[in-house]
């Protein structure tokens, strides 16, 4: 990799950088080490040059404990974009970025309905259907939405069928779904917002489904259950469907959660109901469209059973590693460049 495009990569994270969480991050490192900030900052962007990293992730993957062999573990931004660049081609990911695309093509693995602003305009019964919800609510969404952006989650009785297609078209918001009501188990857990599984899987070179990793991601108090808006994820062992591990923030300043920090649920040996098929259910979904060949599956598991939320061609290296506290790199390596 050339220095200049370690550059250009330098200058995105700068462009996007947080900087009051890079701030806290800073004062916490330099407090735990008792380095000064200088030093912490020259062995930053020395990072983001030998490791191709971004200037968060060395925070996040808390290299300011770790030498240079583990350091070389851990895989960043920019080797994700690489690697992901290549197993999911830009043409080929677009089923991936349209969240009604993807509804479309994998239609058969979902649990609820969902329908563009344009469907509900044409169609004036579903606007309807969508209204009369038994849950009570329905959640508004942008087609290409990101990480939980642009999400909102409405109470049906707050509209008639004309003022909320108007809403939808203020907030720029094309998508409704019907809002799911997880399982009962997930909802003891944690009942602030639906706790969705992510699988990240890998098509090989004989066609073969490889799990890379399986995580339970935790609302905290929180309506969505991103970790980049505060919430936790830990693993699953993908045998048995155990939470085997704590949970952990993308935060570094705090502690790792061994159990639920509101509703006091234990994490560690909680086991993910419909495991077996929700195991089959990625397994066939992967190879549907295997031009994609790396995606992270965002699951919802409700008494019926489990569905799909929606594919990421960009699936977040944080969620992938965090939760296993170790860097997951080699389980790219053997299939770069095959």
């Amino acid at each position: 990799m050339s220095f200049f495009k370690r550059s250009l990569y330098l200058g995105y994270y700068i462009k996007q950088m947080d900087w009051n969480k890079l701030s806290l991050f800073l004062n916490y490192t330099a407090q735990k080490t008792g380095k000064s900030k200088v030093a912490i900052w020259a062995d930053v962007l020395s990072s983001v040059y030998t490791y191709n990293i971004s200037i968060l992730e060395y925070f996040q993957f808390r290299f300011f404990e770790k030498n240079k062999a583990e350091r070389a573990k851990w895989a960043g931004t920019g080797y994700m974009y690489e690697y992901q660049l290549v197993m999911n081609p830009p043409k080929a990911r677009t089923i991936l970025d349209n969240k009604r695309l993807f509804y479309d093509e994998y239609r058969a693995y979902f649990v609820h309905k969902m329908a563009t602003n344009a469907e509900l305009l044409a169609d004036p019964a579903l606007v309807d259907y969508f209204l009369a919800s038994t849950s009570g609510k329905i959640v508004l969404k942008a087609v290409d939405g990101k990480c939980g952006a642009q999400v909102h989650i409405k109470n049906t009785a707050d509209f008639t069928a004309d003022s909320l297609l108007a809403f939808m078209n203020a907030n720029g918001l094309d998508l409704i779904e019907e809002f799911i009501v997880q399982h009962p188990t997930l909802n003891q857990l944690s009942p602030s917002g639906v706790n969705t599984v992510r699988i990240f899987t890998q098509v090989t070179a004989n066609n073969e489904v490889e799990l890379l990793g399986c995580r339970q991601r935790i609302t905290v108090n929180s309506s969505v259950d991103n970790m980049a808006a505060g919430n936790v994820a830990a693993p699953i062992d993908e045998t048995t469907g155990i939470i085997n591990g704590p949970a952990v923030y993308s935060d570094i300043t705090k502690p790792q959660e061994t159990s639920h920090p509101i509703t006091k649920v234990p994490i560690v040996g909680f086991q993910v109901p419909f495991w077996p098929e929700t195991i089959e259910m990625v397994k066939k979904a992967a190879l549907a469209h295997p031009q994609n060949r790396s995606i992270g599956w965002d699951i919802v598991i409700t008494e019926k059973g489990p569905g799909f939320i929606e594919g990421n061609h960009d699936w977040c290296k944080l969620l992938w590693q965090l939760p296993e506290q170790q860097g997951l790199k080699h389980r790219l390596e053997k299939h770069w460049h095959v």
